[in-house]
């Protein structure tokens, strides 16, 4: 038992995943635990965290969550105090929490898109990752050394005629992923991104979303759905040591859909 503990390669780490109740978060939540680390669940979604958080503690691991509006600075910065109050530190951030499935996104055309819809995509995804990430950087500037990852979309290098508003949003994480690189280097802070195909995932599981995954796996080199157990690795490799020498990188995990 004490090999397989101490092969676990996130073991005595403190990781913030926003958005981690449901869908990509709560897998990445799940495995960033189950590879050692303590996890807070930083979600609007009150209810659902507390039940992932449950979750996790049945399995011994652990865990709390900390309801947060990643939109909202002061909600990010209690977050973030909460965090180092409970475990210690922050090693480890995930900005997970975006406007796409669960908060549903607008696909109307672009002409008839409403500004307010604009305005919500850009505070939640571009913005809170934005903030999210400023909240946490005086504890890891403190101990020299942090991983934050980002999450973008594959839409942005294809460019879809829809969601004009998130693409804009997820296009803004990767620009923003190499800035923030750049400006925490000197703290051995390490800011990479995933952009992400099209994933099934349980808030996203009905017979209509089934049935477009199925059509867009069609297209993809690995012609199978996308899972979020299929983003979790790369998680986990860029929250690991084991990518110490990579910053302000974008990985495509899509089955070989886009190639750049």
């Amino acid at each position: 038992m004490a090999e397989e503990k101490n092969s676990r390669r996130l073991e005595g780490k403190v990781a913030i995943v926003t958005g981690g109740a449901y869908g990509i978060g709560k897998t990445f939540a799940l495995r960033m635990a189950a590879e050692g680390a303590a996890v807070v669940i930083a979600d609007i979604d009150a209810e659902n965290s507390l039940k992932t958080v449950e979750e996790l503690k049945v399995k011994g691991m652990k865990a709390i969550a900390v309801n947060t509006d990643v939109s909202v600075e002061k909600s990010t910065l209690a977050m973030s105090e909460k965090t180092a109050e409970i475990f210690g530190s922050i090693d480890i951030l995930i900005n997970n929490a975006a406007i796409f499935s669960k908060i549903k996104v607008s696909t109307v055309p672009f002409s008839e898109l409403d500004m307010a819809d604009w305005d919500r995509m850009m505070a939640v995804n571009l913005k809170g990752t934005f903030l999210c990430s400023r909240a946490v950087f005086p504890y890891m500037k403190e101990r020299n050394r942090g991983k934050i990852i980002n999450m973008a979309s594959a839409t942005f290098f294809e460019g879809t005629p829809v969601m004009p508003h998130y693409v804009a949003s997820k296009a803004g994480i990767i620009g923003l992923t190499r800035s923030l690189a750049s400006a925490m280097a000197e703290y051995n802070i390490n800011v990479n991104c995933i952009a992400p195909g099209r994933t099934l995932s349980e808030d996203t599981s009905d017979e209509a979303a089934v049935k477009s995954n199925e059509v867009r796996a069609k297209t993809r080199q690995l012609k199978r759905i996308e899972y979020p157990e299929d983003l979790a690795g790369t998680a986990v490799f860029l929250a690991s040591a084991d990518s110490d020498f990579i910053t302000g990188q974008t990985i495509v995990v899509d089955g070989g859909t886009i190639f750049h």
